[in-house]
């Protein structure tokens, strides 16, 4: 059983905040090979939300929100290798979309998910783009 977490950035313990950025950056920087500054100072924030799951202390995915002047940006969207193939991302999703309720978002998605992120009423916008060597596109649900 996974239990779902969810702290805005002045509630996330020292501990907890870690872990959230050790699977990020094993997931972006090491396992994808994107060498870019991961700490872009917004993870602190009182108005961040980071939204996780773990199973026995064990941290298996986890996202980010970052309110939005128009909205909420959907980002960092990541799963551990083992939770991969489990619906985890699904689930991750839906906790995030219950907490942004009716409010427009948006997110970049590299190109292979955009069918995943449909199944949230994310639609493509613009073209694609290259992100540290992987195709993404912008996608935007109003």
């Amino acid at each position: 059983m996974t239990d779902l977490h969810y702290a805005t950035g002045v509630d996330l313990s020292p501990a907890q905040l870690y872990a959230l950025l050790t699977l990020r950056v094993d997931v972006f920087v090491v396992e994808q090979e994107c060498p870019y500054p991961e700490l872009d100072g917004r993870d602190l924030l009182p108005d961040t939300g980071h939204v996780w799951y773990e199973q026995d202390g064990e941290l298996l995915g986890y996202l980010r929100l970052l309110r939005e002047p128009v909205g909420w940006r959907i980002g960092r969207v990541c799963t551990a290798k083992q939770a991969r193939g489990t619906g985890l991302g699904a689930r991750l999703m839906a906790a995030a979309m219950t907490h942004i309720g009716d409010a427009p978002a948006v997110l970049d998605a590299q190109t292979y998910a955009t069918d995943f992120y449909a199944r949230f009423g994310f639609a493509p916008i613009g073209a694609p783009f290259d992100e540290d060597g992987i195709e993404h596109i912008t996608m935007r649900r109003p």
